[in-house]
């Protein structure tokens, strides 16, 4: 009996679907490191002499307020409250919402003194250097309001260069 040999053929591996795969992951990771930066506006932040590191947990909740030079409000890319024109009532309802959601979403802890719960949580305030002052003072006075009461506020700032003074 003659055992006939069977020879092996070659196979081709077709590498589109592998491609196809990797420029999907590529995608996705530039998504999902796109939206973690969502909350922060790109402002000229104030000089500090000493500041502590902005490394918050991704997992937790952290409120943040963007407040532009001209005074406009922004949280998560969208505008809660536009500067009014020169004349115009300020309209701070936009604003007032924001903050009551955010007071809402917190962690709440009960204050003895107040007799009250409170949220627990810090909003961060990000202020653009030549922003006026007193649009961060209005956020600072709506969190002190019945039904946001948020008591913990933190202000960004930039850390001076290395040698270099304050400008």
């Amino acid at each position: 009996m003659r055992l006939s040999k069977h020879q092996a053929e070659e196979t081709e591996m077709d590498m589109t679907p592998m491609i196809d795969v990797v420029f999907l992951l590529i995608i996705f990771f530039m998504l999902i490191t796109d939206m973690t930066q969502q909350d922060l506006e790109v402002l000229t932040l104030p000089k500090a002499r000493t500041a502590q590191p902005d490394e918050p947990d991704p997992k937790d909740f952290r409120p943040v307020v963007n407040i532009r030079q001209g005074g406009d409000m922004i949280v998560k890319q969208e505008t809660v409250f536009m500067s009014p024109a020169d004349g115009q009532p300020e309209d701070l309802r936009g604003i007032r919402q924001t903050l009551a959601n955010f007071a809402q979403l917190m962690e709440k802890e009960y204050d003895e003194e107040l007799k009250t719960i409170l949220p627990d949580e810090a909003l961060l305030v990000r202020a653009d250097r030549f922003t006026p002052f007193h649009y961060v003072q209005q956020v600072m006075t709506l969190c002190g309001e019945k039904g946001i009461q948020i008591w913990k506020v933190q202000l960004a700032a930039a850390t001076l260069d290395e040698g270099k003074g304050a400008e």
